[in-house]
């Protein structure tokens, strides 16, 4: 257990220490993408040289600042990311030459749009239905972005270096999936608490092999352990998967709220878990037809229809033994919201209970989250 409790201390020590090593690429002639979304395809950004860094944007704390020249009644996702920037206080954002942006959601297509005004902004028109006529669509955004960076950055993304930076995402992405199919095991070898830890510490890895390594060193000892019969989690824990807008820091209210009342969160189906990791890029096409077939199947609730996520979800259920799921929903998040109520049929036709838990990033409704994470793992069982 204390080579475990070692590995993941050593990540939550180096999660705060991500911008400095940004700081210190940059004065060493880097260059810095910024990205918010799973669609962003950070493989081109690598192949052009540079470092895609994910900004800053699950924090209440620049709401009011963005507040100014935004709706009050927008999803704080949107807020909080235009609010880091026009305050200055995303170390990621300061470093940026280029932000890079998708047409996912109305409220990010407009905002970006005064971002530009802060930093140069490339937004990725995204087709938001799954077709070959949206794959042509989405590689012809793909090679567009790659022209961009090439322009702004003073470089050539050539063919070699797009293959090179597809295969190592894609053992990124195999190293993230053998983490998280640990949790199938019944009891989870780790808490939900502690797979977001570890995704929070992927975030900030910037493609360092020694960090990708840390990460197959918590996996192969968790293994290890397991078998030699040291159980972290308690079987009595009812298992949960959480769906729904992104994760990060100011919703960690809502994983907190589960686990310290009966459950443990098995898997994060959202965009900074399982979603974007499931599938890898197809190695055998030609890379920006490659890129394009990945990227445009990434199951958001933007595209229309999204059979696909309920799938996942479906697959999820079964293959992580769960006992509930727990749709997390940004408030005046209009995609998730309205695609909640297939989630909750999709899951009632499988015997599982569902929970809608709408929220924001203010800290006011942790009581209430509390209670109502509580009763509904009580309901289970």
């Amino acid at each position: 257990m204390h080579d475990i409790d070692a590995i993941l201390g050593k990540m939550r020590e180096a999660i705060p220490a991500g911008p400095v090593r940004i700081k210190e690429a940059v004065e060493g002639g880097r260059k810095v993408v910024g990205c918010y979304c799973a669609y962003t395809p950070y493989e081109v950004i690598r192949a052009a040289g540079a470092i895609p860094a994910t900004l800053c944007a699950t924090s209440e704390k620049p709401i009011a600042a963005a507040e100014e020249h935004l709706p009050r009644n927008l999803c704080p996702l949107v807020k909080a990311s235009y609010g880091f920037a026009l305050t200055d206080t995303c170390p990621y954002f300061h470093f940026c030459d280029l932000v890079v942006g998708e047409t996912t959601c109305d409220g990010k297509k407009k905002m970006y749009e005064i971002m530009d005004r802060l930093r140069p902004t490339h937004v990725m028109q995204l087709p938001q239905t799954v077709s070959e006529e949206a794959v042509g669509q989405w590689r012809t955004e793909i090679e567009r972005l790659a022209r961009r960076l090439e322009e702004a950055l003073g470089t050539v993304v050539t063919e070699e270096a797009l293959r090179r930076e597809i295969a190592w995402r894609n053992e990124e992405r195999r190293v993230m999936s053998d983490l998280y199919e640990l949790s199938k095991l019944n009891p989870a070898p780790l808490s939900g608490r502690e797979v977001h830890v570890v995704n929070e510490y992927f975030k900030i890895s910037f493609g360092d092999p020694g960090m990708l390594d840390l990460i197959r060193d918590l996996t192969r000892k968790l293994r290890e352990n397991y078998e030699a019969g040291e159980r972290r989690v308690s079987p009595d824990r009812r298992r949960i998967i959480v769906t729904g807008c992104p994760t990060g820091k100011s919703v960690e209210k809502v994983f907190n709220a589960i686990e310290e009342n009966g459950g443990v969160i098995v898997a994060f189906e959202n965009c900074g878990g399982i979603k974007p990791n499931y599938e890898l890029v197809d190695e055998s096409l030609p890379p920006y037809e490659a890129l394009a077939r990945k990227y445009l199947d990434i199951p958001c609730s933007c595209m229309t229809p999204n059979d696909k996520r309920l799938d996942l979800l479906e697959d999820l259920a079964g293959e992580y033994a769960a006992e509930g799921m727990v749709d997390l929903i940004l408030q005046a998040c209009h995609t998730y919201n309205v695609e909640s109520f297939q989630v909750h049929e999709r899951m009632e036709s499988m015997g599982i209970p569902c929970i809608t838990v709408e929220t924001d990033y203010y800290q006011g409704d942790v009581e209430q989250l509390n209670t109502r994470m509580g009763a509904f793992v009580e309901m289970m069982g």
